[in-house]
């Protein structure tokens, strides 16, 4: 490869990076606008150190877990050092013909925070900052790379007869989020007042515009994701990742807007939203092998299963204040599998595949993060006292309100 293409490839991943670091700023935007204001700091507070967290465990721990070289190859778990080191040739072509290492690096280091973000949300409103970010230092730093190495980094799914695919993660980050939001919902229980004896009782969020510039930016940043994960700027390859991904966002809000009007009789913005977002999860395994027609089935379904997964989940009483379960978990699943039924891949063995990497993936992060959080459940405590969740987070945590201005005066 010529040094102006590798360059310019290499430009193309590190621009990808910047988009899917801007994904924060959308993670931290909807939660806390879906969430009441009360809680605003403590959002913005786990949000800004899950970055922070995700970056230097990756460094120092998860790099090396999921990317441990040609010895490990169908294994299951990398052990291939602690830190990250700079030979002086990995970082030119030779280390690779797209990109260098430290591009390789930082790009896939973006998407480790993600995880721990995607719990943030389902957890919020009633859980410790201390253990919630204990939590997140053991999935981000271990569980998620560990998971990221069987398919990413030349592990078991990835030499199955017919390997199974992800192309930019609705499994391996996705659903990896999922399956921890779900085990952390359920052992902190619902907000007080959540479900009463004459059923579930609504708590809106407290800013429907700040949640609307989080889907936006996240929507936006999607297209470093996914068209990141080409990992070179190969135009007709970029521009298809683009469309699939614009696409089955767009879908998404239609089926949740229509699953959501046939239920509740009425145009909801949130559920428009966390339609957008679930499309977008939906297409993100297959966004590189299907067409325009293909993307706009995956995301319009998603959509569609995700309006259903809020209602399903309120009726076990598993209190979500974001939509973050059925949005990242049930997408992930369903875009996952999507992969075998639809586009360049799909057919039965395809399927199967695809199976096995949601079955394994599911069963590991499921016992992973039951195991963290049950153990901090017991010794340490993982949820808020009653006083302490009635008047709010920010002032019991931080001692600070975002909205200072607006709050009750003594």
């Amino acid at each position: 490869m010529n040094q102006e293409l590798f360059t310019i490839n290499n430009l193309w991943v590190m621009v990808a990076t910047l988009l899917v670091f801007v994904m924060h700023l959308g993670f931290a935007s909807l939660e806390a606008g879906l969430t009441r204001a009360k809680n605003t700091v403590n959002i913005l507070f786990k949000n800004t150190l899950i970055p922070a967290i995700g970056l230097l465990t990756y460094a120092f721990i998860g790099f090396n877990l999921m990317y441990p070289g040609d010895a490990f190859e169908g294994g299951f778990i990398g052990l291939g050092g602690i830190g990250i080191s700079l030979p002086e040739a990995w970082n030119t072509s030779t280390y690779n013909e797209g990109y260098t290492f430290f591009t390789d690096f930082i790009f896939q280091a973006m998407f480790a925070a993600t995880a721990a973000t995607i719990v943030s949300g389902a957890v919020a409103e009633r859980i410790k900052l201390g253990p919630f970010l204990f939590f997140s230092i053991l999935y981000v730093g271990i569980c998620y790379p560990i998971v990221g190495m069987w398919k990413w980094g030349g592990g078991f799914l990835d030499t199955l007869s017919t390997p199974f695919y992800d192309f930019a993660g609705s499994t391996i980050v996705h659903s990896v989020g999922g399956w921890g939001a779900l085990v952390g919902a359920f052992l902190l229980g619902p907000r007080l007042g959540k479900y009463t004896e004459s059923g579930m009782r609504a708590i809106p969020g407290h800013s429907i515009p700040l949640a609307t510039i989080g889907v936006f930016l996240l929507w936006f940043g999607w297209f470093g994701f996914n068209g990141g994960s080409v990992l070179s700027a190969d135009p007709g390859e970029v521009s298809l990742v683009f469309v699939t991904t614009a696409i089955a966002g767009a879908s998404g809000a239609f089926g949740a807007l229509f699953t959501s009007y046939i239920k509740f009789k009425s145009y909801d913005i949130t559920m428009v939203l966390n339609g957008i977002l679930a499309g977008l999860v939906g297409i993100t395994a297959g966004a590189d092998l299907m067409g325009v027609g293909e993307a706009a089935i995956i995301g319009f379904i998603g959509g569609v299963l995700v309006v259903l997964g809020v209602v399903f989940f309120d009726k076990i009483k598993i209190d979500d204040p974001v939509g973050a379960i059925s949005v990242h978990l049930i997408g992930g699943i369903w875009g996952t599998l999507a992969v075998g039924l639809f586009g360049d891949l799909a057919g039965f063995q395809q399927v199967l595949s695809q199976l096995i990497g949601i079955g394994v993936v599911g069963a590991f992060c499921f016992l992973t993060s039951w195991i963290m959080f049950f153990s901090l459940k017991r010794s340490i405590g993982i949820r808020v006292d009653e006083k302490e969740e009635l008047e709010g987070l920010d002032i019991n945590e931080h001692g600070m309100q975002a909205y200072p201005d607006f709050a009750p005066k003594d």
